[in-house]
């Protein structure tokens, strides 16, 4: 990659679908429009008022990161190697019998009850290293509390604190697992062009609600990715596509670039897609390099 290069990172990932989840009603379009703005077209259609949108307004989705770093993080080149790794050092014990449910709580006033994961899950999905390079190490663990963006607004829910040698607040892992999925009731598109591509993850949607980032993928002999937003009264879509792609030869690279759109208003409880999937822009931890 040329002028974006700095910018993005080569990662591999599956690109696989969203698992199905509560609810069946999913159409398939046949003959899909070849133009992204008549696919973004087709997927909000879909979704404004369906049942899969009913059980996305009643779930709890994270819209930002489930791992929140401590501040001033990082120290030095060694830590930050160290948190991408995933290569921990725990010298505390682990607390036991946790409370079996955590409560979201909404800024608007509404809860919901979820089960609570554990200290060993959580500290397990954070340390998934393992390897002789630097490590962050852990000096005492207990039950707190963190605030992040969900589908529903801002949110309070429980998090696991874990106390780092050399930081004065805590690593926060958040203790709840998002709710399932509902099912797209729209097919996702079978082959990515450069129109049209498949977005990785979700990377955070703004705390005021009005920007949207996300990782989008483009090739090493192009000028990267864009992402175009439609917006209608019960979703947003977006579409991923590549800018200046060269027709010659070029190796077979796939890149992540971060992308932040902005909303003409609040993202509130309209659901975020993907244009491509036809499915909700997903918060999911890639590891990059």
């Amino acid at each position: 990659m040329r002028a974006h290069f700095a910018r993005t990172a080569a990662v591999l990932v599956p690109l696989a679908l969203f698992a199905a989840g509560c609810g069946s009603e999913r159409a398939d379009t046949g003959a899909r429009s070849a133009e992204p703005g008549d696919r973004a077209r087709e997927v909000a259609a879909a979704w404004d008022g369906s049942k899969a949108a009913e059980v996305w307004r009643a779930g709890y989705y994270p819209l930002s990161d489930v791992v929140q770093l401590p501040e001033h993080a990082f120290r030095d080149e060694d830590d930050k190697m160290a948190y991408a790794a995933g290569n921990y050092v725990l010298d505390a014990e682990l607390p036991t019998g946790s409370p079996e449910k955590g409560k979201v709580e909404w800024e608007s006033g509404s809860s919901l009850s979820l089960p609570l994961m554990d200290a060993r899950k959580a500290y397990d999905s954070v340390a998934r290293g393992g390897d002789d390079g630097p490590h962050l190490t852990v000096t005492a663990v207990k039950l707190g509390k963190a605030t992040l963006v969900t589908s529903r607004g801002p949110a309070t829910v429980p998090a696991w604190l874990f106390t780092l040698d050399g930081y004065d607040t805590p690593l926060k892992r958040v203790a709840l697992e998002p709710s399932v999925l509902p099912e797209s009731p729209i097919e996702p598109l079978g082959n990515a062009t450069d129109d049209l591509m498949e977005l990785q993850q979700l990377v955070e949607v703004g705390r005021d609600g009005r920007s949207v980032t996300v990782l989008a993928g483009h090739g090493a002999c192009d000028d990267g990715a864009a992402v175009a937003v439609r917006e209608t009264a019960g979703s947003v879509v977006l579409s991923g596509s590549i800018v200046g792609a060269s027709d010659g030869d070029c190796t077979a690279q796939l890149l992540f670039q971060k992308v932040t759109v902005k909303l003409k208003r609040k993202l509130g409880d309209r659901v975020l897609l993907d244009a491509f999937t036809g499915a909700p822009v997903a918060q999911r931890r890639v590891p990059t390099t």
